[in-house]
């Protein structure tokens, strides 16, 4: 018989072969496709590793920025609160060098009143002193 022809009936040993046959494929193709998935895992272990490093790197890289940021931050907020508290103190001159020219004016006003005022006593004590002698001449006792 001729094994090549095709027409010939399968014997129970042909059928036995072919299942050993497709055994050892399947056997085979198993142990392919597991070292693919190990190989695939192994990459994909790989990716993730390399993915995180990366991840790190990058917010390792935003807190340094964020960090420079927040420095500079501060550092303009405490020269416009210098600013500010300079502001405030020129101000404040200025209030006060209004308040002592309006002092001193003020001061001038009483000190020239205060003169005033001893000169109309004095005006009044000579004429109290007249008076009294003109009331001493006239023999008047002074009305108490």
């Amino acid at each position: 018989m001729d094994a090549t022809d095709r027409n010939l009936p399968a014997t129970k040993g042909d059928i036995e072969d072919l299942r050993t046959d497709l055994r050892e494929e399947m056997k085979d193709l198993r142990t392919e496709m597991r070292g693919e998935m190990t190989g695939l895992r192994t990459e994909m272990r790989g990716e993730m590793t390399g993915l995180r490093t990366e991840m790190h790197g990058e917010m390792n890289g935003l807190r340094t920025d964020l960090r420079g940021e927040m420095t500079g931050l501060r550092t303009e907020m405490r020269e416009r609160e210098e600013r500010l508290v300079e502001t405030v103190r020129d101000a404040q001159t200025e209030v006060l060098k209004a308040f002592y020219s309006f002092a001193e004016s003020n001061q001038k006003r009483l000190a020239e009143l205060e003169s005033e005022d001893a000169a109309i006593k004095s005006r009044i004590a000579t004429i109290e002193q007249r008076l009294l002698e003109v009331e001493k001449r006239l023999n008047m006792p002074p009305a108490a």
